[in-house]
């Protein structure tokens, strides 16, 4: 056991000095020289960039089924949440246009509408939706 640690304390710093007398001095890189290539620049390619549509500002969406409906206020229930209700007052145009549809029939309970009104009030400024044939 003396013997091997008398060999390997005599021979690990014999075998760092060879290292380091037969290795090469630290040197730093010089620049990597790149040949320039020239090619023909081609023509861009034109791609039609995609427009959003045009969004109504300042209105947000309500999407439901119509629970009731007069020519003052259109009370939706929302499309995903059952419990979700909302009654909005109309603005004058659209009570205008809900005149005309209650001339026509009205709305009837169940029908799918889109109502387009201001957070802020919760006035309804216009709606979508086919009303069912009356009753």
């Amino acid at each position: 056991m003396k013997r091997v640690i008398k060999v390997a304390g005599f021979g690990l710093p014999l075998m760092l000095a060879v290292a380091g007398f037969f290795s090469s001095p630290a040197a730093a890189q010089g620049p990597a020289t790149v040949p320039v290539i020239v090619a023909e620049t081609a023509a861009p390619i034109i791609v039609g960039a995609v427009k959003p549509k045009p969004k109504n500002t300042g209105l947000d969406k309500f999407e439901g089924f119509v629970m009731h409906a007069n020519s003052a206020q259109i009370t939706v229930r929302a499309k995903g949440n059952d419990m979700a209700i909302r009654t909005f007052p109309l603005s004058q145009a659209a009570s205008d246009k809900m005149q005309k549809i209650i001339d026509r029939g009205g709305y009837q309970y169940g029908d799918k509408v889109t109502v387009y009104y201001v957070p802020a009030t919760s006035q309804a400024i216009k709606f979508k939706g086919k009303p069912s044939k009356p009753i």
